[in-house]
Order: structure tokens, then sequence, then C-alpha cells
């Protein structure tokens, strides 16, 4: 009796010991991050930097070339329309110049000359393809003619009329080209009269002084921008953005303004996508195609001003009841996207088909539950039906 008590004995505790070392020789399980998955607001977006600038902004260039006399103006100062802002002293013009000058505007009063004799000459034809017209219809009426005479009659009258707004265009274009020639005649009529050659540049605006281009007294020539300005009231924010990305955004998206300083941000809406792109080089030496998006401001854009700096957001879409997860707890399985689930201490693969995906989090449409935990950054040795235990 006491050998086989003895024996029952033995036979417990080498069971004991295997169990131990089955336990000690057992992988642990792998820690894992997890995370659940739940329902609630999902805003997809796209980000730029960008910066604020008044909506109209006007550059006062000199009309001719002469020495700049200083500005006494300074940046943000107050302007009236009509307001002097800049004077420019025409410089004396030698023999040659007041021939070129004269040359000039001849030629350019010949064009428009020219201009408004075509001019008279298209209005003469349509005036003739209107009585045509009105010939043909009423032939047409009585059934004299043909339809296919009617139609061109009509189409002969058309043509004219587009023949006489482009003269008429090419006239006012020629008008303005004596105007333009005229303007450098300024100093020899001064000269001429005896009267003062200073040439006074007047605001177009009442607003404020964006900035002084040329402050300093000195010789300029014409065309060259001296004075910005503007209503910093009326701003607009412009960023630039990946073509790739801008060909998402559309008239009329909402936008968040943040990092301008202050709190809360700011709603803008989208007003409108340029429609050429330019090249510029990023921090890493690399060429993007990026486009401009302009968005006015909804909310009062309150202490900012013309060039302040503003992190855009433009929002493609956005949803309050979403299903959703992080997006690093996604992985590609074969041609689509899948996800670990942790059921009983194990991690378990679901595929997925996700929705809209945002910087931080995707859309499920299918493959989870609400309530799910999920693992963050599946690690590559991880497998199905791996012991797991979230950390």
């Amino acid at each position: 009796m006491r050998a086989r008590k003895s024996h029952v004995i033995s036979i417990v505790l080498v069971f004991i010991v295997a169990g131990l070392l089955i336990t000690a020789l057992r992988p642990s399980p792998m820690k894992v991050e997890a995370a659940r998955v739940e329902r609630g607001p999902l805003r997809v977006t796209v980000e730029e930097e960008g910066e604020t600038r008044a909506h109209d902004r006007f550059i006062v260039a000199a009309p001719i070339t002469g020495r700049l006399t200083r500005v006494e103006l300074e940046d943000g100062d107050a302007v009236a329309l009509g307001q002097v802002v800049a004077s420019i002293n025409p410089l004396p013009l030698d023999e040659r110049e007041r021939e070129e000058l004269q040359a000039r505007v001849k030629a350019a009063e010949a064009l428009k000359l020219e201009a408004d004799q075509r001019t008279a000459h298209t209005q003469a034809d349509y005036e003739q393809a209107r009585r045509e017209r009105e010939r043909a219809e009423r032939l047409a009426r009585d059934g004299l003619i043909s339809t296919q005479a009617l139609e061109q009659a009509r189409n002969f009258e058309a043509t004219s009329a587009s023949e006489l707004a482009a003269a008429k265009f090419k006239a006012a274009a020629a008008a303005s080209e004596v105007k333009v020639a005229k303007a450098g005649l300024i100093a020899i009529e001064a000269e001429r009269s005896g009267a003062s050659r200073l040439v006074r540049l007047r605001s177009p605006i009442s607003g404020r002084v964006l900035r002084i281009i040329e402050k300093s007294e000195r010789v300029v020539t014409a065309g060259t921008p001296l004075v910005t300005l503007g209503d910093p009231s009326k701003l607009e924010a412009v960023a630039d953005f990946l073509s790739t990305d801008a060909v998402k955004i559309k008239a009329g998206m909402p936008v968040v303004l943040e990092g301008w300083g202050g709190e809360p941000s700011l709603r803008g809406r989208v007003r409108v996508i340029e429609a050429s792109a330019f090249t510029k080089v990023s921090a890493l030496g690399i060429e993007e195609q990026r486009v401009n998006v302009v968005a006015d401001f909804v909310d009062p854009p309150g202490p900012l001003g013309d060039g302040f700096r503003v992190e855009t957001q433009v929002i493609l879409w956005e949803g309050e009841q979403v299903l959703k997860v992080p997006s690093s707890a996604l992985f590609r399985h074969g041609d689509g996207w899948s996800v670990f689930v942790i059921e009983n201490g194990r991690a378990r693969r679901r595929d997925v088909e996700t929705g809209h995906r945002s910087q931080l989090e995707t859309e499920i449409e299918r493959g989870v539950e609400e309530g799910d935990v999920v693992i963050l950054h599946p690690a590559n040795q991880l497998a199905d039906s791996a012991r797991v235990e979230p950390r």
C-alpha cells in the first residue's frame, strides 16, 4: 500500500515538473499596442502653409523715367482716393529722345486713324447685312426664297456683327496706345510751357499703404513699382498646394485657418483654384508642381494683416458617426487591406474594406465592428493566431 502511494506521488510530481517545463519553454505573448474600433467624426483634409493678403491690392508704378522724390508715407499709413503718394521729376530729354517720342505719337495716331476707318467700313458692312437679312425674312415669309438663303443672310449679319465688334476693340486699343505715347511728352510740354515738370502719382483707392517699395530719392525707369496699396480689412488667404492635391479641391469647400498666433481657428471658404501651376523647389531640393488656392474669410480676420502666416486646411470630406480605426492598424495583404483583431489573447487577421482616409484615421466599411480591439503598428513577425498581450 505504501509503495502504491509512493508511485502515485511520483507520477503527480512528473506531471507537475512537465507542466512547469512546458510553461517555462512556452513563448511569452507578444507585447502590442492596441486601440478600439469606434464611431466618431472623421475629417479628410489637405494642408499647406499659406499667408494672408489684401483682397484687392494696387501697385502704383512710375509712368515715366525720372527722378523719384522721397516718399513721405510709411507702411500702414491711411490714404484717401486721389491722395498724392509719390512724385517724379522727369529727366531732361535730348534731341533724339524728343524726336523719338514725337514719332511714336504720330505712329500711334496713324494706327488709331486706320482703326477708326476700318470701324466705319465694318459698320457700313453690318448695316448692309442687317438690311439684307430683313429683306430675306420678308421674301421667306412670301415663299420667294429658300430657307437656306434666309440662313445665309442671317449668318452674314452675325459675321458682320462680330467683325464690327472686333474693329471697335482694335480702335479702343489704338486710342489707348495714343494715350500711352502722349504720356511720354510730359517733359517736352513742361519745358515748352515753363510749368512745373513734377508728375504726381495719386492713390486709386481709399485704403492703406501695404508696402513702400521705393522709399528714397533716386532715378527710376518707367514701369518701376513704387508703392503697394490695399485695404487690409478685406483679406484673403492663399496657399500653394501640390497639383495632385489641388485637383481634389473645389470652389466652395470649407477651409480651417490655424497657426496664425491666436485662438480659436478661423473659418474660410475656397473661392478660386488658379488655372496655372508653377514649379517650386522644396526644402529637399525636389522640383514640385504647385497651384495657388485662394480662400475668403468667413470669420472676421481680427488682428491679421497683409502677409501674415496661416496654416491652411481645406476640408475635402467630413462625417459625424463614422466607423473608423487608426490608420497605423492597417497593413497590405494581397491586393487589399487587413487588420489584426485581438480575440481571447490571440491576433486574428481580418480583411477590411476602407473608405475615406485622413492623416491619422481611416473609415472602415466592412470587416470589423464597433468595439473590436485592433493592433497598432503590427510587426512583420506577427502571424495569425499568435498570442498577444496589449501593453
